[in-house]
């Protein structure tokens, strides 16, 4: 492996695309989901060992649940993965196939998926075509920061940094894109949206039985 694909430099990339993104602020776009009865897109991604990987072989033989994810520093996504452990055995009963979507590269990918003790696939969109696709963006400051201190909303350089070298003190980078919203989406069979699941805010995680039970459903 080349060192500028081991995952220390991509994870030092990443911040800095992180601090980057932060300074620029989540813009005025917003997430506009794809609504359920639509098609989904059926786009082709790599996964976290850098298989390629086409969309609709994740619901030829049955449902899909995809999960966008935030960014693999989020403390969201770590509460998340706990989330989907427990309910796994349930999705896997109900038929459902469970599937990550990442803003990371195959190499972070598999070292979050061993670290957070993930089941399921993790597929890998550093260049954001699926999120837009399925059509989410940013959340606003709002959405991200309504439990920190005002002081920090200007989201400045300088509060980036102190929030990255925190995170860095526990071992959890800061990386990608802090303001991308995460979604999630059970598709058919039949590549039908059932479910189009949009957070409200990070931590606004969906009750799993909806999926279960439109998995009965269609």
């Amino acid at each position: 492996m080349s060192d500028d694909y081991k995952p220390d430099k991509l994870t030092e990339a990443a911040e800095k695309e992180w601090l980057e993104t932060w300074i620029a602020g989540p813009g005025d776009k917003r997430s506009k989901l794809l609504e359920t009865g639509t098609s989904a897109p059926d786009l082709k991604l790599l996964d976290h060992t850098g298989a390629s990987c086409q969309l609709s072989s994740l619901w030829s033989e049955g449902p899909a649940l995809l999960m966008f994810w935030r960014h693999f520093g989020c403390g969201c996504g770590v509460d998340r993965a706990a989330r989907l452990k427990e309910e796994y055995s349930d999705y896997l009963t109900a038929g459902i196939n469970p599937v990550i979507i990442g803003q990371a590269e195959p190499e972070r990918a598999a070292a979050y998926k061993e670290e957070h003790n993930i089941e399921c696939t993790i597929l890998c969109d550093p260049d954001f075509k699926s999120y837009s696709a399925f059509g989410l963006s940013n959340f606003g400051i709002e959405q991200i920061l309504y439990s920190a201190p005002e002081e920090t909303w200007c989201h400045s350089k300088e509060v980036g940094l102190e929030f990255q070298k925190a995170r860095r003190a526990i071992n959890r980078p800061l990386v990608d894109n802090p303001w991308l919203s995460p979604g999630e989406f059970l598709i058919d069979k039949s590549g039908t949206i059932r479910v189009s699941y949009a957070y409200q805010h990070c931590e606004n995680y969906p009750e799993h039985r909806i999926f279960l039970t439109a998995a009965k459903l269609f």
